[in-house]
């Protein structure tokens, strides 16, 4: 297992998705997609998104970094979901691309579809993307996805990780965390929330189908996220991205925080970001400081349970995992450790 080349993580400490001065300061191959003059702007303004959603900065950058990789020859399969629902208010959309609107569970079956015409008119320069978020992903659409990944289809799906089914009113989906308050979950009784060993993770799931490429990635670095998706539309075959997308509205939390809870989901262990290629991870983004997971839990109404006195075993449960993780992983260096 190898730390993700330096090449790539050149730029750490500041924000650098805007056309700013912070951007223009940098060299023009360390930019991000939305730093160029030249970006696609796929989705576009005027959408119906929730002030600080993170889904919708996780696929503005994903999809221009795709755009970008692939000459503007892409078509999106975009399952039923938050991201559906705030950019295609009918009769209106912000997608300036081909996209497809499919249902809650098919988004993977759909884009093997394109895919297969793609291929059978003799189109190999068009690429396809398939969208959802992790209740259309880990939930509805497992089975798709499942059957993607086994015939090793050229789609590259990405699933916004909100860890809940927010577009429907925040209940539990298979990626929400253990202790998490949702709609379905609720904060009672001596283990409020939702429960511990429980759900699923797709990425390593995907990795058991041996498929060529699968990472993880969080709107905190968009560095990050954009090198991976890249690196992605470089590959043919299967490919699966989970990208971590904090919600204010669900989640209880500021939204002006997003970005600062993603890098703390990342940095205390919760959320490690990886690599894998034919089922071995290959690269793996290190912690540079690791903070305790209460730093993480506070910034959202959804933990404010955990905090309590009463409830010191799931703050100690979540910190567990943060740890099996780290360790799981190596996301930290031996004196780091």
């Amino acid at each position: 297992m190898t730390q993700i080349p330096e090449s790539k993580q050149k730029v750490k400490f500041y924000q650098t998705g805007t056309f700013t001065v912070g951007n223009r300061l940098l060299d023009a191959e360390q930019r991000t997609v939305q730093a160029t003059m030249d970006r696609s702007n796929s989705l576009d303004s005027g959408h119906r998104a929730c002030q600080g959603c993170g889904e919708a900065l996780g696929a503005r950058f994903a999809i221009d970094a795709a755009m970008r990789a692939t000459n503007n020859q892409l078509i999106a399969a975009n399952a039923t979901g938050c991201l559906e629902v705030f950019t295609t208010p009918y009769p209106e959309t912000a997608w300036s691309i081909p996209w497809i609107h499919s249902l809650f569970g098919n988004a993977a079956a759909v884009a093997s579809g394109i895919a297969a015409a793609m291929k059978a008119t003799g189109r190999d320069d068009v690429r396809v993307i398939a969208q959802g978020g992790d209740g259309g992903t880990t939930d509805i659409g497992f089975g798709c996805l499942s059957g993607m990944f086994d015939r090793n289809d050229d789609v590259l799906y990405i699933c916004y990780d909100n860890e809940a089914y927010m577009n429907t009113g925040v209940q539990r989906s298979s990626a929400t965390p253990g202790a998490a308050r949702t709609a379905t979950t609720m904060p009672v009784g001596e283990d409020p929330g939702n429960a511990f060993n429980t759900g699923k993770s797709v990425p390593l799931i995907a990795m058991a189908h041996m498929i060529p490429y699968v990472a993880t990635a969080s709107v905190h670095d968009l560095q990050d996220l954009e090198y991976k998706v890249t690196k992605a539309m470089q590959v043919r075959g299967a490919r699966y991205i989970e990208i971590f997308v904090p919600c204010p509205l669900g989640w209880g939390s500021v939204p002006g925080d997003t970005v600062k809870i993603a890098r703390l989901a990342v940095e205390s262990g919760m959320y490690p970001l990886f690599e894998a290629e034919d089922g071995e991870v290959t690269g793996v983004t290190k912690i540079r400081r690791q903070v305790p997971v209460g730093d993480y839990l506070k910034t959202q109404r959804r933990f404010a349970h955990v905090l309590k006195p009463d409830n010191a075993h799931q703050l100690a449960q979540l910190q567990a995992v943060a740890d099996r993780n780290i360790k799981r992983f190596s996301l930290t260096t031996p004196e780091e450790a």
